[in-house]
């Protein structure tokens, strides 16, 4: 039997928060990885602090368990299964469309009560068009509003609309409980383990090609780093063998052909990386020696440098401005301040950011970063601050297109479920901001609505939902298109409140002002000119001045001291702080400090510019 035929490669897809990392975790689990008294923290798989803070997964990363399994001829074999567990989240959509080019299979797994998604139908649309072989799991069945037969009725749905063919229609059904590692045939059937996840997967799923006799050839679509060995190549080894020491060829994107000898080859296993002295094809490797190889480059036999063709990645949808901080608190938090440091540490991020792009700009200290959403350039910015990157950075605008001579814009699907009475609110916010009605589902007491909105309609609007429905919504949005430009969009619907001075903020200054502003900071912070420092309760921006000191007299005013009482200051995360700021504001990005503040600081200054905006814009 050809080694091959004992691997499996398969992905976990779904949309965000439905089950794929904690599943992961049960297959680590019932494979026998951890000892039995081993501790080990829940999402395992997220091992980056930033997923583990925001309960995501945002990186796709590579496992591997081996099952013992009895073959049709009732002889016992032992499985790898090689499992990439990806980001659900449609900003880290990058992650999911190049590590499908790797596998032969996915498990789409979908929530029992919420159904598909738009993070499912995209994921699912990727693997289609790969032409990878599906296993649908319809988790979360012990969920009170579960309804699995439902759903598979609207998971066939989308895959018909989504054009699959007869062999993917034909896809097994697994009903699971991921949080207790629990997999079903049928939903009445009784078990205690996963084993008919792991047999759907053996008998489903196509072995990977088993040509080891060719010259050899890999496509990376990871990097990964090591302290001691440097950059490491990941990818499925599509033909051939590779033994340790061999001479190879790097393929590169623009056609450049670089010679490389392997020092070190890697395969997976559970959550780690087994030195292996050489790897043949089907199975996912890490190759170490390789420096200078990058996402979407081919690694290929030096006698026959053939490139393999990568995944296309669409288009960012949103960029952003990453400029040099300039504010009056420049360079006291910040290890990392100038111009150098930020171009150098962003053209790191795109060796393996596949689906961010970086422009240079007219002006010497900005850089254009453009990404798939919010959120997606939320977390560059995140991991720039805590590795000691200081720098502002500008609003979020999307990116258009002019397609068949016509002025075209992002648009987004957008399902939003809210209780009942809350729908019209949302009708009337989303129907303010473009939006179109497309479906409105009722079901016990709560109402699911789909839109498609501009993307640039949908900025700023997570907050606003989350107060319109007292945080009882749930909203999910995924790229839909480009559509023709849909006019003008208001987002923000209140003013800057705006520092005339630097100084200390006091609490009698902002006691005096807070009926009609909501404050940003707490008294006694350091606020200089320029510097936002709230909101106000009406559109306009309005200058204050929360350094005022209460005048000292010799006579004491009875119980004025005892009246100051602060309503408490809404502070913002980054994601809160990219939704909120305009145009021309900046948030000023450290790794102690959010500030949000004005382009330009002077008050002056800033009339005159916005005189000189309004004659251009007229």
């Amino acid at each position: 039997m050809n080694k091959t035929e004992n691997i499996r490669n398969i992905a976990i897809i779904a949309h965000v928060d439905h089950g794929k990392t904690t599943l992961v975790d049960h297959m680590l689990r019932q494979t026998g990885i951890f000892r039995e008294n081993q501790e080990v923290v829940k999402r395992v798989m997220d091992s980056n602090e930033l997923e583990r803070e925001k309960g995501i997964t945002i990186l796709a990363k590579n496992t591997a368990v081996k099952y013992k399994h009895t073959d049709a001829n009732g002889n016992p074999e032992v499985v790898k299964i090689n499992i990439i567990d990806t980001p659900g989240h449609s900003d880290f959509a990058g992650e999911v469309e190049r590590t499908l080019k790797m596998v032969n299979g996915v498990l789409l797994l979908v929530d029992a009560a919420e159904g598909p998604l738009p993070g499912t139908k995209f994921v699912l649309k990727k693997s289609l068009e790969l032409n990878l072989q599906p296993i649908v799991v319809i988790n979360k069945i012990d969920r009170k509003d579960a309804r699995a037969h439902q759903v598979l009725d609207e998971i066939f749905d989308l895959f018909l609309s989504l054009g699959a063919h007869d062999h993917q229609l034909d896809f097994p059904i697994i009903y699971c409980i991921a949080k207790f590692g629990i997999a079903k045939s049928e939903l009445d059937e009784e078990s205690t383990n996963l084993v008919p996840l792991f047999e759907a997967i053996v008998n489903k799923i196509p072995r990977p090609p088993s040509d080891s006799v060719s010259p050899f050839q890999m496509l990376v679509t990871t990097i990964d780093y090591s302290e001691y060995l440097g950059r490491l190549g990941i990818g499925r080894v599509d033909r051939g063998t590779i033994r340790l020491g061999s001479p190879m060829k790097i393929i590169h994107r623009e056609g450049g052909i670089e010679d490389a000898r392997v020092t070190k080859i890697y395969t997976f296993e559970g959550l780690k990386r087994i030195e292996v002295e050489e790897a043949s094809a089907g199975d996912i490797i890490a190759l170490a020696g390789m420096e200078d190889v990058d996402i979407g480059e081919t690694i290929a036999d030096a006698a026959d440098p053939t490139p393999l063709q990568f995944v296309s990645i669409e288009e960012p949808t949103l960029a952003m401005n990453i400029v040099v901080n300039n504010s009056p608190f420049a360079g006291l938090d910040g290890k990392y301040v100038t111009t150098r440091h930020i171009n150098e540490r962003l053209i790191r991020e795109l060796r393996s950011n596949v689906s961010m792009r970086v422009e240079l700009t007219e002006q010497p200290d900005t850089f254009k970063v453009s990404g798939r959403g919010e959120l997606h350039l939320a977390i560059l910015i995140e991991t720039m601050r805590r590795e000691g990157y200081e720098f502002q950075v500008s609003a979020p605008e999307v990116i258009y297109k002019r397609i068949d001579d016509v002025l075209c814009e992002p648009m987004e699907h957008v399902i939003v479920d809210v209780p009942d009475e809350f729908v019209g609110a949302m009708i009337e916010n989303l129907g303010s901001r473009r939006g179109a009605m497309k479906n409105m589902i009722q079901a016990q007491g709560n109402t699911r609505l789909e839109f498609v909105v501009p993307a640039r309609g949908l900025l700023g609007f997570r907050t606003e939902f989350m107060t319109e429905t007292k945080g009882t919504g749930i909203l999910h949005h995924n790229f839909h298109g480009y559509e023709p430009h849909k006019g003008n969009v208001t987002t923000r619907h209140k003013g800057a409140v705006v520092q005339l001075e630097d100084g200390l903020a006091t609490g009698y200054a902002m006691f005096k002002l807070q009926e009609r502003i909501t404050f940003f900071i707490e008294p006694g912070t350091r606020v200089y000119k320029g510097m936002v420092v709230g909101e106000n309760s009406r559109e306009e921006d309005l200058i204050v001045n929360i350094c005022k000191m209460k005048q000292l007299t010799n006579m004491r005013a009875s119980g004025a001291d005892d009246a100051i009482r602060l309503e408490p200051p809404r502070i913002h995360s980054l994601e809160q702080a990219i939704e909120w700021i305009g145009n021309d504001e900046y948030i000023e990005v450290t790794p102690k400090s959010l500030r949000l503040r004005k382009k330009y600081l002077d008050h002056n200054e800033r009339s005159r510019m916005e005189k000189k905006a309004t004659v251009v814009a007229e």
